[in-house]
This record gives structure tokens, sequence and C-alpha cells, in this order.
């Protein structure tokens, strides 16, 4: 009995000495496992899917930093641009379509708040139209019979003539034997001759009488006529040249209307040609300037279209004359029936 528990004695002890060997040689392995730093390049995969990816913690030692990479699949898109509903552009047609631009609506507010210069003003009825004067003869029993129509120089502009007895009115158009618009502001005057079976003559001379403002119309456009003296208003008094033209800082109502008769027209990209006509270059640069800040800013399109012809003549009307319209009208080209 006792020899046996000896012999185990000793057993036990040779054990317990190895076992002390082995806790020295791994204290001294993790001592130089911690002296050593880890490589570059060590690494743990956790893999997804596989035993042993599941933790729910981790304490990392003995390192400064850690860097985490995970890993994601490639998103693949199996789509097709040109074909997913809702992502197709369409034609240039059908983007317009569903964007349509509402063009009228910022012209509708911003009438609402501010006055357009282009509305027409019809109230306005300086410019006459048709003809410019009309005689009406009473006489009988003429075989043959001539109407003369002279300016004040005595040169004469119009005529008409005729068999038997003339027609109860005669009506001038105020143009010219050679086609020309006649000139506003001077004093015209006409004789009337008759000529009966007999070979007598009688004449009758009528009262002098002035072209007022009219409006011709012309394939090209309105061309407007009117006198200086139409720029001043009634209850002003006086000439257009002068302290009584220099004192009206307002538009005259004459080229408020003239304006609303050009922007008629469909051509707004056409040169405006303002004829003056005066005595002296001092009058018609005055009527020229004051056309010129009336119209700008109330005729439609670009101011720099507008340009300023002056005529310099001893004879002419004294408060001198305008004529606005289209470049391209002809003075002396045939107009059209004029509107009613």
């Amino acid at each position: 009995m006792s020899s046996r528990l000896h012999g185990s004695g000793r057993m036990g002890g040779r054990t317990l000495g190895v076992l002390f060997a082995m806790a020295a040689l791994a204290a001294a392995g993790e001592t130089r496992a911690a002296a050593t730093p880890a490589s570059s390049d060590s690494s743990m995969t956790l893999r997804a899917g596989q035993a042993g990816t599941e933790f729910r913690s981790m304490t990392v030692e003995g390192e400064d930093r850690v860097h985490i990479d995970f890993g994601r699949p490639e998103l693949t898109l199996d789509l097709d641009p040109q074909n997913v509903p809702g992502l197709s552009r369409g034609t240039a047609l059908d983007v317009l379509d569903r964007t349509r631009p509402e063009l009228s609506a910022p012209l509708i507010a911003l009438s609402a708040k501010e006055r357009s210069p282009y509305v027409a003003k019809p109230w306005l009825r300086r410019f006459a139209t048709g003809p410019v004067a009309r005689f009406r003869p009473e006489v009988t029993g003429a075989v043959r019979w001539r109407l003369l129509v002279a300016d004040s120089r005595g040169q004469t502009v119009a005529s008409f003539d005729g068999t038997g007895d003339p027609p109860k009115e005669i009506a001038w158009d105020g143009r010219t034997k050679s086609g020309a618009l006649v000139t506003p502001g001077l004093t015209y005057s006409y004789v009337f001759e008759a000529h009966d079976r007999a070979g007598n003559k009688r004449s009758f001379v009528g009262q002098g009488f002035t072209v007022s403002a009219y409006r011709s119309d012309t394939p090209a456009g309105p061309v407007l006529a009117m006198s200086g003296r139409d720029l001043v208003p009634s209850e002003v008094g006086g000439t257009s040249y002068g302290p009584s033209l220099r004192a009206s800082k307002e538009s005259s109502p004459i080229f408020l209307e003239a304006a609303g008769w050009l922007n008629q027209s469909t051509q707004v990209r056409e040169a405006i040609r303002v004829a003056v006509g005066a005595r002296s270059m001092d009058q018609a640069t005055m009527l020229g300037n004051r056309a010129f800040a009336a119209l700008s800013g109330r005729v439609i399109g670009d101011p720099a279209r507008m340009e300023m012809v002056t005529e310099i003549a001893p004879d002419a009307p004294e408060d001198g004359v305008l004529r606005i319209g289209p470049a391209t009208a002809s003075a002396t080209g045939p107009s059209r029936p004029p509107r009613k």
C-alpha cells in the first residue's frame, strides 16, 4: 500500500517539473512575440456565409491603428435609358410639348402694372384722309371747262378739265402733276374756266386755302405730312419756331397719332424717314429733333431705325413741314385708295 503511494509521488514530481518547464517556455515565447511588431500585411478576413464569421465583440491589442475594409458586391444595373419609361427624352418637339413656355402671361402681368407706349389712340384724328380739297363749281351750259390749282409761288400744281358741264364736285387727292405729295402749310388758290357754245370764256377765281395735315397710304406704308404749325396746340398759339415751341415740353398729340399709324406696319425693322423742310437749318434741326424725341419711345422697334433728312428752301412754309413714313415709300409713286 505504502509502496504504490510512494511511486505515485515520484511520478507526480516529474510531471510537475515538466509542466513548469513548459510554462517557462510559453512565457518566453510570449515575451518574444510581444517584442516583435506585427508585419504590415498581417490581416484577418471574415468571409460571409462561412462558420466562425459571426462574433459579438472583438478586442485588438498591441496595434496603433486598425483598418477595416468591408467588401461589397458590385452593383450592376441592367437598364437602357433609351427604353426605360420616364427616362426617354424623345425628340425636340416632345421636349417642347412637355415644357411649353407661357408667353402671354408675362406680358399680361406687365400690362397690369405699366402703361404701354404703343397703344393706339383712335380718338386723335388730326391727319385727314381722302381728298385734301374739294371744289364744287356751279356752272351750266358749258362746252368745255378747266380747273387750275396753283401754289403761293403761282405755279400750277394740279389741273382738271373736261367737256360739257363740270361735275358737281371735283376732288383733289393732294398729288401734284408729277405725282409728288403736296406740301401742307402753303397757301393754294384755284381758277375755274368755262367756255360756252358761242366761244365766250368765263373765269372764276376762288379763295385761297391751306392744306391741313393728311395721311397718304403708299404700298410701303402710310406717309404722314404735317405743317410745323400743327405741332403747336391751338390754345397755346404762336408759331412752331420760337418761344412757343421751346416752352412746350410735352409731346404734341399729332406725334402720338403719327406713332399709332406707324406701329400698324408689320415691317418693324424697316427704316423710318423724317423729312424736314424749313427756311433755315436751325429751324429744320429743331423740328427734326422734336419729332425724334416724340417718336423714338413710341414707335415699335429699334429707335436707331429712324433717320432725318433736311431740305432748306427760302420758299418753304413759314413754320416748316414734316413728312414721316417708311424710307422706301416713294413720295412720287402711286398711292393706294385712301381708307375711309
